[in-house]
């Protein structure tokens, strides 16, 4: 299948539907782990800056025990390195 976007987990997209020796590349957007919250600013009709605004998404990352499942799930070849 071509031009596909996925949208989640990457190692869950990767198993799931993306099969073995075939990714050429990944492209990622930083910033990661920036301890910050993001948020969707919204305008007026007119183009000024509105008083609402929601969470977009929230960029703190902790190494916890799925985390280390995973790590160990990878095996030897991978290069995650434990901050």
């Amino acid at each position: 299948m071509e031009n596909v976007l996925y949208y989640g987990d990457n190692l869950d997209i990767l198993r799931r539907y993306v099969g073995d020796e075939s990714v050429d590349l990944i492209y990622l957007d930083p910033p990661f782990n920036s301890s910050q919250n993001y948020n969707v600013l919204f305008k007026e009709k007119d183009g000024t800056r509105a008083a609402s605004q929601i969470q977009a998404f929230e960029d703190t990352w902790i190494w916890d025990q799925e985390d280390e499942a995973g790590h160990v799930d990878l095996g030897d070849g991978c290069c995650i390195e434990k901050l």
